[in-house]
């Protein structure tokens, strides 16, 4: 039962009532007080006074407000005006003071304490009750707790500011569109990312994102079309348009956004401007693809553009050239005069290139001095000479660097399409072999690709493989030529040379694969195995004639300006036992091209050890007169190239006496190489020769064959002819392995 200060109305007419009616009207007494205690808030009855004195208090308001109802009935424990909070007193009080006087319902919320302390929310809806004078008496209503709800409604205030603040101040553009294209609402972010000053700046600029935003239009065609297939855009890339023109790139990240029943209602997503990345992703790439230097691509993108200009040149029947061009004098420019000289040739030469061809046509510095030129869609062969006349006088221009004037040329090799190869290596590979061959015939030239070339290159390669293992399978044999001393015909020494002999294969002469060697460095190997079997052969020489034989050996430049030359002579020396001076080293007057004052140097470290030391093939070499006063040598050799055409050529025969003149003044002994008759004995000797050697006295002979002939010219001291036959000469053939000679004029020693 409500609690209440005053007996039930049924209590009170009791005694008027018939028994049915008044059970019947306690059951319902009954059922509306179990309704009141049920209820999740308070049904109330109060006076309009300060207090708001409550007459009539359900059960409800324990849950409500920690009171029993009687606590509250007539203010008894507490009144509901201590209740109300504080702050909310005089506006509660005034709104329902005002809506009672105009006899109006009211309905507001606000706040309680509970008796535990706690704040509580509360809805309360109630109207005036007035008398039968139209006195206003009461207020009757009903109060319920809502703070759960208010405390929701508050966290999604919070949660939608939180947002707001996100929306308003992210770095990427938000926004959403409809699927026509006009935006529906965007953040300030998106106005700055696209270069307007506010967001009604964009909203009053842009109607048509696909026509005023995009550069190319058929970019949000296919935004949609993904949008439609996948229902949402991922890390979708393209090129729009800023407020002033600029073009920048951006990323979308975008969804589609449905009602409840599927309908499509708007996109939203967001924006990130890339143009920086995208601009960082251009400068990788470019660095990938193009020469830093020159801004020429480069080999990376060779492959890929030949291969397109194959496809091309095989779909319409045209002629495509190869051309691989070498700079034939950078190097000596580049270690001479500093890289930034060279860096700044090479500009100018790719400059260069680049204008001798068309926009169709590429040029690709492959790396140093190399540069490849696709020429495409030629009709005709004579195009591509027609090409590198004009790169060759290009190139060969003078140009002015630091305010040096510097003059290079260049070698080319050229293959074509289709005739040297269906393939972009192989073109290639036949386009270096070109090139190799412009540079043996004196490079400032162009090659085109022959078969025969091919045979040639295929050979050399060959011989390189198969000279990389000849000490191994001891393929080397050393032959020995006779020197001579003019004036008593005696054998006087002998002249180490190299033989290479394959398995199973003719005798490959040294002009074949010496220069190889020279080239790959395998030089260095073979030199030392000749220096050491030269050295021991020496020895076995001295034990058959009972006095050394000098030996000599050639060193080339390569070996030469090897930094541990003089440390491998002098170990090679103390293993095989000889004395210093049974060992001449022959030196070529080319080692002097590069570094003269290294060059003296290493001179004088091999004279210490004892050596004889001897110029080879001098006459024929750089500007050795100059600086021959200054090194420490024993021997001039003649080359052979002026000793051979003496009976017919005045000249030789005059520079062959200066020669041994000059020798002779510088207290050199002078040697003349390649004699092959009678008459150029005489005139060697009549001049004052020293010592000569050739086929006129012996040819080379393998150790075995020479050691004989050391024995026989020990046992027959039999003496040469007074008068020999001057035109009695040899046959020798180019690769230094002539008939011989079947009596070698040479008297034992």
């Amino acid at each position: 039962m409500p609690a209440n200060s005053e007996p039930s109305a049924v209590a009170e007419f009791s005694p008027r009532l018939s028994p049915k009616l008044r059970a019947l009207l306690q059951d319902r007494e009954r059922m509306l007080g179990m309704l009141m205690s049920n209820l999740q808030g308070v049904v109330y009855c109060c006076l309009l006074d300060a207090d708001w004195t409550m007459v009539f208090v359900s059960e409800g308001c324990r849950a409500l407000t920690g009171y029993a109802p009687e606590d509250l009935l007539f203010n008894k424990r507490i009144s509901y005006e201590e209740l109300t909070l504080a702050e909310d007193r005089r506006w509660v009080r005034q709104l329902i003071e005002t809506a009672a006087h105009a006899r109006k319902k009211f309905d507001l919320e606000y706040r309680i304490i509970h008796a535990d302390g706690s704040i509580r929310w509360v809805q309360e809806s109630g109207f005036p009750l007035f008398n039968d004078h139209g006195e206003l008496v009461a207020l009757e209503g009903f109060i319920q707790d809502v703070t759960a709800r208010k405390h929701s409604e508050q966290a999604a205030r919070d949660a939608e500011a939180r947002y707001r603040s996100i929306f308003e101040n992210a770095i990427e553009g938000i926004y959403q569109t409809t699927p026509h294209g006009q935006y529906l609402d965007f953040n300030p972010a998106l106005a700055r990312i696209y270069g307007y000053e506010s967001t009604q700046d964009l909203r009053n600029s842009i109607s048509d994102i696909q026509r005023q935003l995009y550069v190319d239009p058929e970019k949000r065609a296919e935004y949609i079309d993904i949008m439609q297939a996948h229902g949402e855009v991922r890390n979708f890339e393209a090129q729009v348009y800023r407020k002033n023109g600029d073009i920048i790139w951006i990323t979308e990240n975008a969804r589609e956004v449905r009602d409840r029943d599927g309908r499509l209602l708007f996109y939203e997503g967001t924006v990130e401007d890339i143009s920086e990345r995208k601009y960082y992703e251009q400068q990788i790439e470019y660095q990938a693809t193009h020469d830093m230097l020159t801004g020429l691509p480069n080999r990376t993108v060779l492959s890929d553009r030949l291969q397109q200009a194959i496809n091309f040149a095989a779909r319409y029947g045209n002629i495509l050239a190869v051309a691989f061009v070498d700079l034939d004098q950078f190097k000596f420019i580049n270690d001479s005069m500093g890289h930034h000289v060279g860096d700044s040739l090479l500009v100018v030469m790719a400059e260069r290139l680049a204008q001798c061809v068309r926009d169709s046509d590429t040029v690709v510095r492959l790396g140093g001095d190399e540069f490849v030129l696709l020429l495409c869609s030629l009709q005709k062969i004579e195009d591509v000479s027609h090409s590198m006349q004009r790169i060759l006088a290009a190139v060969a221009a003078p140009c002015t660097i630091d305010g040096l004037e510097f003059v290079v040329s260049c070698s080319i090799g050229i293959s074509v399409y289709p005739g040297d190869g269906h393939e972009a290596a192989t073109l290639l590979k036949h386009a270096d072999s070109a090139m190799y061959k412009a540079k043996q015939l004196g490079r400032n030239n162009f090659q085109f690709y022959t078969r025969e070339l091919n045979q040639v290159l295929t050979e050399r390669m060959a011989i390189e493989y198969r000279l990389r293992h000849a000490i191994e399978n001891e393929e080397f044999l050393l032959y020995y030529q006779p020197k001579i001393e003019l004036a008593s015909g005696r054998i006087c020494g002998a002249e180490a040379l190299i033989r290479w002999q394959p398995p199973d294969a003719p005798l490959v002469s040294p002009l074949s694969f010496i220069p190889i060697a020279e080239e790959t460095g395998q030089i260095e190997k073979i030199g030392r195995w000749v220096l050491y079997q030269a050295c021991l052969a020496a020895n076995r020489f001295q034990r058959i004639l009972g006095r050394p034989l000098p030996v000599a050996v050639n060193v080339s430049p390569r070996q030469f300006r090897q930094r541990d030359l003089i440390g491998t002579i002098a170990e090679t020396l103390a293993a095989t036992q000889i004395a210093a001076h049974t060992l001449e080293l022959e030196i070529t007057e080319s080692c002097l091209a590069h570094d003269t004052p290294q060059f003296i140097k290493t001179l004088h470290g091999l004279k210490a050890l004892g050596l004889t030391l001897a110029i080879d093939d001098f006459g024929t070499g750089y500007s050795s007169m100059a600086y021959l006063k200054d090194f420490p040598v024993d021997r001039l050799k003649i080359d052979k190239a002026f000793v051979g055409n003496l009976e017919h050529e005045s000249t030789d025969a005059a520079i062959l006496k200066a020669i041994i003149a000059l020798g002779h003044s510088l207290g050199l002994k002078v040697v003349a190489e390649g004699v092959e008759s009678g008459q150029q004995s005489a005139y060697l000797l009549q001049n004052g020769c020293d010592e000569a050697q050739g086929y006129w006295f012996g040819q080379p002979l393998p150790e075995t064959e020479f050691c004989e002939l050391l024995a026989r010219s020990n046992a027959d001291d039999g003496r040469r002819p007074q008068n020999p036959d001057p035109y009695d000469r040899a046959d020798p053939d180019d690769a230094g392995n002539a008939k011989a000679n079947p009596t070698p004029r040479a008297r034992p020693g």
